[in-house]
């Protein structure tokens, strides 16, 4: 009986010991995992930091991802070491992975999108851009939406999956544009005379740039004007300066040298009103 009782101590002794040198080394593995993770986060986010492409929001979510793939192995060393068969709990969580994602399908497309407007930057925080039949100033790039504030200050929100999908205008991209005008005189008026008071008022304008110069031609043969085009070009942070006071110092030189400047006219005839006086 003694030694019954000896001997099922010592099996109990024996298996104590062994979980206590498990539970010991799955402490180490989790406090291992954990300092690993870390660094690994730390030395993610240095690394991405250094690129001038990689946005600090998806710096942030790269070395974020890092920490937890290197905590999932950790986790799965530990149950390793209890013997848990993690072959079929990673199938588990696959599967339940699969169910989530199709689920949330449309949330996780609006991340995949984020990424790739983060990764490939086709527009950057500061632009003014069209998507989707909006346009505003870019205010911040998120993994699932973007924020656009138009030129009144309104708050727009578009999903990313929505701006990934469609063409985006990028206004601010290049360092110059292009204003155009449309400038109609009458057909009495001179076209050389007005062409050389509109390139003076162009060159005037010191915002106006010489390369490329700018262009004065006759566009359309109108109803009731001959229709100049005006095209300079200018930087891209003074387009709209540009645009509304050139238009009002062209008025005003057309105004000053006598050039007519038509619009529409209508003449109505009342049939039967001389009838009806005589």
């Amino acid at each position: 009986m003694d030694t019954s009782v000896e001997q099922t101590w010592s099996e109990i002794l024996a298996v104590g010991t062994a979980f206590g040198m498990d539970v010991l080394a799955a402490i180490a593995i989790l406090i291992l995992g954990w300092m690993v993770a870390g660094w690994a986060q730390r030395s993610v986010g240095r690394a991405l930091k250094k690129s001038e492409r990689v946005d600090e929001t998806l710096r942030r979510f790269f070395a974020a991802a890092t920490r937890y793939l290197v905590l999932a192995i950790a986790v799965i060393a530990v149950l390793n070491r209890f013997g848990v068969q993690t072959a079929s709990l990673v199938a588990l969580l696959g599967a339940a992975g699969l169910a989530i994602g199709l689920a949330l399908q449309g949330t996780l497309g609006n991340v995949a999108a984020g990424v790739l407007l983060l990764v490939l930057r086709p527009f950057k925080i500061g632009d003014f851009v069209e998507v989707s039949g909006l346009a505003g100033t870019v205010r911040e790039i998120s993994l699932f939406v973007t924020e656009l504030a138009t030129p009144d200050n309104v708050q727009i929100i578009v999903p990313n999956t929505q701006v990934w999908n469609t063409a985006v205008k990028n206004h601010s991209f290049h360092d110059t544009r292009r204003v155009d005008l449309v400038l109609g005189i009458g057909y009495d008026d001179n076209i050389n005379s007005t062409i050389a008071s509109i390139t003076d008022v162009v060159k005037a304008d010191s915002r106006t740039l010489a390369e490329p110069g700018p262009q004065i031609a006759v566009s359309e043969l109108g109803d009731s004007s001959v229709n100049l085009v005006v095209r300079v070009w200018c930087a891209a942070a003074d387009y709209w300066n540009v645009k509304f006071e050139l238009t009002q110092a062209l008025k005003e030189r057309c105004d000053r040298d006598g050039i007519n400047i038509p619009y529409p006219h209508r003449t109505v005839q009342l049939v039967g009103q001389t009838d009806a006086a005589a």
